[in-house]
C-alpha cells in the first residue's frame, strides 16, 4: 500500500477532529456572528478582536495557554477533575476544545458577512407578517446565508485538518489518540523517511487543492438571480 496502517488510522483522526469541530462551530460561531453582525455595542469591537485573535496569534502561543488552563492547576482543569472527567490535554477531547478556539474565526468571519449581506429589509418583511425573531432567523436569514454557512464549513472543516502547532501542544504525538495528519508528516521526516512523507504530503495537498477548488468553483453562483 502507498500509506501505511498508521498513515490511514492519522487521516481517519484528523477526519474525524474536523468534522467534529465544524459541527461544534456551527453550533457556537452561528450566534456569535449573528451577535456581531446586528450588535451596535461598544464591545463588538474587541469581541471580534477575541474571535480574530487565532489569525494573528502563533499556534505556539495559544496551545500553551489553553494547556495551562486544562492543566492541573488550570480552571478548567480543576473543573474538568472536579467533574470526575480527569484531564483534557493529550486527550482527543482536548483537542477538540483547541481545535475549536484555533479555528474560530473561519466559521465566524464568513457567517457574520454573510449575515451582514441580509440587509435589513427581510427581517422587517417578516416582522410585518409576525414572525418572531426566531422563525425570521431560520426562514429567511438561513436561506439567505446558504453561501456563506457552506463557505464557513468549509473553511473550518480544511483549516482544523491543516492543524499542527496547537495540536502538538495540546495533544502530543499518541497514535490512536492525538496523532493527526500533519504530525503523522512530521514524524516520517524526523525518521527520515521522505518517501512516507511524500505520498502522505501528496494526500494532503491534493486534498486541500479540491476543497478550495469546489468552494471558488460553487461561489460564483451566489451572483445567479
Amino acid at each position: 500500500m502507498l500509506l501505511t496502517e498508521s498513515d490511514l488510522q492519522a487521516i481517519w483522526l484528523t477526519l474525524r477532529l474536523a468534522s467534529m469541530v465544524t459541527l461544534i462551530l456551527l453550533i457556537i460561531g452561528t450566534p456569535i456572528a449573528w451577535w456581531l453582525a446586528r450588535s451596535q455595542k461598544w464591545w463588538k469591537g474587541p469581541v471580534a478582536a477575541v474571535v480574530a485573535l487565532p489569525l494573528v496569534l502563533p499556534p505556539s502561543v495559544l496551545g500553551f495557554y489553553l494547556l495551562l488552563a486544562m492543566g492541573p492547576h488550570g480552571p478548567v482543569g480543576q473543573l474538568t477533575q472536579s467533574l470526575g472527567i480527569g484531564l483534557l490535554p493529550f486527550t482527543f477531547w482536548g483537542l477538540v476544545i483547541a481545535s475549536v478556539f484555533y479555528s474560530l474565526p473561519f466559521m465566524v468571519q464568513p457567517l457574520q458577512t454573510a449575515f451582514e449581506a441580509v440587509g435589513e429589509r427581510p427581517l422587517e418583511v417578516a416582522a410585518t407578517l409576525r414572525a418572531s425573531p426566531l422563525d425570521a432567523f431560520f426562514t429567511i436569514v438561513v436561506p439567505l446565508s446558504f453561501p456563506g454557512f457552506m463557505t464557513a464549513s468549509i473553511l473550518t472543516f480544511a483549516h482544523t485538518v491543516g492543524e499542527f502547532g496547537v495540536v502538538l501542544m495540546i495533544g502530543g504525538n499518541i497514535p490512536g489518540v492525538s496523532r493527526v495528519v500533519s504530525v503523522q508528516i512530521y514524524d516520517h521526516v524526523e525518521a527520515m523517511d521522505y518517501l512516507q512523507a511524500h505520498r502522505l504530503s501528496a494526500v494532503m495537498l491534493a486534498f486541500s487543492f479540491f476543497v478550495l477548488l469546489a468552494m471558488y468553483i460553487w461561489r460564483p453562483s451566489r451572483g445567479v438571480k
